[in-house]
């Protein structure tokens, strides 16, 4: 039985808008932030889903309830945003002006908070969880049209999917600098015959 990851980024968030990293600091949803989570819903209301796995943050679950499934979505501790340490709140501008041009949360040390490496463990840690819920025969539902194929819903934060993203497919957790991630976003990981692939990324709904 194959297992789909289908990675949803919440929507717009007030800091997201203006760059801060967000990570344990819990926000709420712009106006446009609720409204891509309306579009989510219509997106997502006919894929069945095996599983559906949720960020503790409010952004994340107000996105997940927003999409129609805050009734059968799971919090997953595992799927917690990057703990950014010193610069939650800030700016890589601002993280900028104060370590020099050099800094990046993807090559610096993170002072006070996670390494891009502890937070794929956790990631590594959600994919086994995916995995075992999607297997799971108690499962909500399978794809009719393809009953060896099970789904699973992931509904978190930019890096934690990102880096998620790198692990699915073999690569280090810093890798997942490599995958921009919009708000209100889908993504799919998935399988070419035995080899994990990114199937989809970044399905933005902006403009439209």
């Amino acid at each position: 039985m194959s297992v789909e990851l289908w990675l949803i980024r919440h929507g717009e968030t007030e800091w997201s808008l203006d760059g801060r990293h967000t990570s344990w600091t819990d926000i709420p949803l712009t106006e446009h932030g609720r409204k891509r989570a309306e579009e989510l819903r219509d997106y997502l209301k006919d894929v069945k889903f095996a599983a559906v796995l949720v960020s503790p943050r409010q952004r994340a679950l107000e996105t997940s309830r927003i999409a129609g499934f805050g009734d059968v979505a799971v919090v997953d501790d595992g799927l917690q945003e990057w703990n950014y340490g010193e610069s939650e709140g800030k700016t890589t501008a601002q993280m900028r002006k104060k370590y020099g041009r050099a800094w990046s949360v993807w090559s610096s040390e993170i002072v006070g908070g996670e390494s891009v490496e502890q937070v794929g463990v956790r990631a590594d840690g959600v994919i086994a969880r995916a995995i075992k819920a999607g297997e799971e025969p108690t499962s909500q539902s399978r794809d009719a049209g393809h009953p060896e194929m099970r789904r699973v819903a992931l509904f978190a934060h930019a890096h934690i999917l990102r880096i998620l993203a790198a692990r699915w497919i073999g690569l280090p957790a810093v890798c997942g600098s490599k995958f921009a991630l919009g708000t209100g976003s889908v993504s799919v990981l998935g399988h070419e015959r035995e080899t994990r692939v990114v199937l989809r990324w970044n399905r933005s709904f902006e403009g439209e």
